[in-house]
């Protein structure tokens, strides 16, 4: 096995030497020399410290928000959640998306869940509407059953800037709009 030698440091070298400063070299060998001592340069004068400056205070880190789902409803008490489910909330707000671009749909669902955070609203109701009815897939990769504002709507509310003001989303009840509409349940504003 070939082992690499470490090469010891100055410093090292400086303490063996002075732990062996009173040891006598065997027959025929010799003292390595002293290595030459070290000018020391005069003395610079040093200016008087800075006073300490504020530390920056690092960017507070984005708190990671669990994924809305309507299905479930992470950050609720039960009571809450089951009242949200059931629609026993008063609905303060809806908007509706029907016949609307995705582009003006986005638009105007970010407008609304803005202005119901700032004023203070709780509970929304968001009607998508149902899309076409399912159909045969005209090709066997094909899974789209229509509904686009339904299928990109909780994706939106899960995307910036929304995520941050809406606490949690679940299907309608039959009487607000059922499976085309969503109920949205909205952060309150902590001064």
């Amino acid at each position: 096995m070939n082992a690499r030698r470490r090469v010891p440091s100055a410093a090292e070298k400086a303490l063996w030497r002075f732990a062996m400063r009173d040891a006598v070299p065997l027959p025929g060998r010799t003292l390595p020399p002293e290595p030459a001592p070290k000018l020391e340069a005069a003395p610079v004068e040093k200016p008087a410290p800075e006073p300490p400056r504020p530390r920056a205070k690092a960017p507070a880190q984005p708190i990671a928000l669990p994924r809305l789902n309507v299905a479930s409803t992470p950050g609720l008490d039960t009571r809450s959640a089951e009242r949200l489910k059931r629609g026993q909330l008063q609905i303060e707000a809806r908007l509706d998306l029907h016949g609307m671009t995705q582009d003006n749909a986005r638009a105007a669902l970010d407008h609304f869940i803005g202005e119901a955070y700032a004023s203070g609203k709780r509970a929304l109701l968001i009607i998508t509407g149902k899309g076409l009815k399912p159909r045969e897939p005209a090709y066997p990769w094909d899974h789209s059953t229509g509904g686009v504002l339904k299928a990109m709507t909780p994706r939106w509310l899960n995307e910036a800037p929304n995520r941050t003001r809406v606490l949690a989303i679940t299907e309608a009840q039959p009487r607000h709009g059922g499976s085309g509409a969503l109920y949205v349940l909205i952060r309150r504003q902590r001064e």
